[in-house]
């Protein structure tokens, strides 16, 4: 049915102008909205059917030309659902039964027509609750698809995993050949492979599973997250383009919802792109007056985040645009209708609102406003902090398996001051500890193999360890502690580990246990 406040559009399959008349008289007492097209033959009901997209068809029953029959034939052979009501003067209690069975909504007699506009209404409404059935249950088979996908991304990134981190260590182990520089080059390059595939798992993953709570989202971070997803969809045909004015630029928000909004955007704007284009992801800094704002959004005005999807294809006439967030109106082929919806509902669960201008043949843009009001007093703080969260060279052991977590701590609390050291097993942990001495702080992964971790927590206390160990685990799955060995000064981490929250532990534990040099 047309949306709320549109009129209703009737095909009338009518020979006789008086009785076409009499019937439209029925629906104006009752105050129906419509407008309707005539037709009286097969030719112009087919060319009406496609260009006048009727809510609902009323028919005569027989005709010197065409019959009600035939003409339900034609609109059922279709797959169509729009209802469909005879009005006739010869339906028989058989004649009538034999419509319903062949997909007829309903039968009014012309000499009673005082029910029609009730018939009418109820047939509109009935067809818009199949049709929202429909839809649900789609949307449910989709949900759950998505759900397996999801489950299917987490088992494939586990053994994706397992595949890319011999391909770090062997790596590393060619890079020790700096006698052969073709050896060295080799390693770099395969450490290089492998780390970029565990990068582009992580984030496979990461987008699988979704974030569940706001978090503080930068900017930089961000666009680098869609540019991995990206990969592999964009064709040769299509340039692409991302310009960040400031990567560092933090705000709280979802960064999962947003990596999906802006992949959605943009792999609209490839799929607009048949023939290939420019496709341009641009970020600004912009200040909204109050009278950027339109009817029915909330007036914030201030410092807003602007990220720009923009392309140069097919372009949208002003009849898409206008329906464009109406849900499950899509123009895709197999499309649901719901992914610009998504992205509108994401955007304002950020405080935030969006802009889109599209010319048919030119292209198309979608701007996303973020506020970000306290964006200076924010920096401010953030960097006072920073400086709260600096090492003094105090030497960290981290022992985590996974290759690209191991990275990422160790690179975050080397650029904090701290020397850090990387083990991705028990032995190595060992070795480290050989070379390097007692460490003054150890940070450790809870979904380790219990042997590898309490081995390794055993050999520091051999060794005469008496300071913190951090263990960085799932909020899901909380570690057994009494498997472990005893320690005086334990600290639980959840995953995913925020690089800030792991500093102000850090700092935390070496206060409470002090340095062991």
């Amino acid at each position: 049915m047309s949306g709320q406040g549109q009129k209703v559009r009737i095909l009338q399959v009518e020979d006789s102008a008086l009785d076409a008349e009499l019937v439209l008289t029925e629906l104006d007492h009752d105050g129906l909205a419509y407008e309707v097209t005539l037709v009286e033959d097969e030719q112009a009901y087919v060319a009406a059917l496609d260009n006048f997209a009727p809510d609902i068809v009323l028919s005569d029953l027989s005709m010197p030309v065409f019959s009600g029959e035939r003409a339900l034939q034609i609109l059922r052979d279709r797959g169509s659902d729009i209802p469909f009501i005879f009005i006739s003067g010869t339906l028989g209690e058989e004649s009538a039964i034999e419509a319903l069975r062949n997909g007829a909504t309903d039968y009014i007699l012309k000499q009673n027509t005082a029910r029609l506009a009730s018939a009418v209404r109820r047939a509109l409404r009935e067809a818009e609750e199949q049709r929202a059935r429909v839809r649900a249950e789609q949307e449910l088979i989709r949900a759950q698809r998505f759900e397996s996908l999801a489950l299917l991304a987490g088992g494939l990134s586990h053994d994706l995993r397992n595949l890319l981190q011999p391909l770090l260590l062997a790596g590393d182990t060619l890079e020790d050949y700096a006698d052969d520089p073709r050896l060295a080059r080799l390693g770099t390059l395969v450490r290089d492979c492998g780390r970029r595939g565990l990068e582009m798992v992580s984030s496979m993953l990461s987008f699988a599973r979704g974030a569940r709570r706001a978090e503080r989202v930068k900017l930089g971070a961000l666009l680098d997250a869609l540019n991995l997803l990206l990969q592999g969809s964009v064709p040769r045909t299509v340039r692409m383009e991302v310009d960040v004015f400031d990567p560092e630029v933090a705000f709280e928000g979802n960064h999962t919802e947003l990596q999906q909004c802006l992949l959605n955007l943009s792999l609209n704007a490839i799929q607009a792109m048949p023939d290939g284009g420019s496709l341009r992801i641009e970020t600004e800094l912009v200040s909204l007056p109050d009278d950027f704002f339109v009817e029915g959004e909330q007036q914030v005005p201030g410092r807003y985040l602007r990220l720009s999807v923009i392309d140069t294809g097919q372009g949208m006439p002003p009849e898409v645009l206008e329906r464009l967030f109406e849900p499950f109106f899509t123009t895709k082929s197999g499309g649901t209708g719901l992914g610009l919806l998504s992205c509108k509902r994401i955007v304002a669960s950020h405080g935030g609102l969006m802009r889109v201008r599209s010319t048919v043949g030119e292209g198309t843009q979608f701007h996303l406003y973020l506020p970000l009001q306290a964006l200076e007093g924010d920096q401010a703080e953030s960097q006072a902090m920073d400086a709260s969260l600096q090492g003094e060279a105090e030497r960290v052991l981290v022992v985590v398996e996974e290759a690209v977590q191991l990275s990422l701590l160790v690179d975050t609390l080397d650029a904090y001051g701290y020397q850090a050291g990387a083990s991705q097993s028990g032995t190595a942990a060992l070795q480290w500890i050989e070379a390097h001495g007692v460490p003054d702080l150890v940070v450790m992964d809870a979904d380790m193999n219990l042997f590898t971790g309490v081995r390794t927590l055993a050999a520091l206390l051999d060794h005469g360890y008496a300071g913190a160990v951090l263990l960085l685990a799932r909020p899901d799955a909380p570690p057994n502690l009494d498997e472990l060995p005893h320690l005086d000064h334990l600290y639980v981490i959840d995953k995913p580990v925020q690089s800030k929250a792991l500093l102000r532990k850090v700092r935390e534990a070496l206060g409470a246990s002090g340095p062991k040099r």
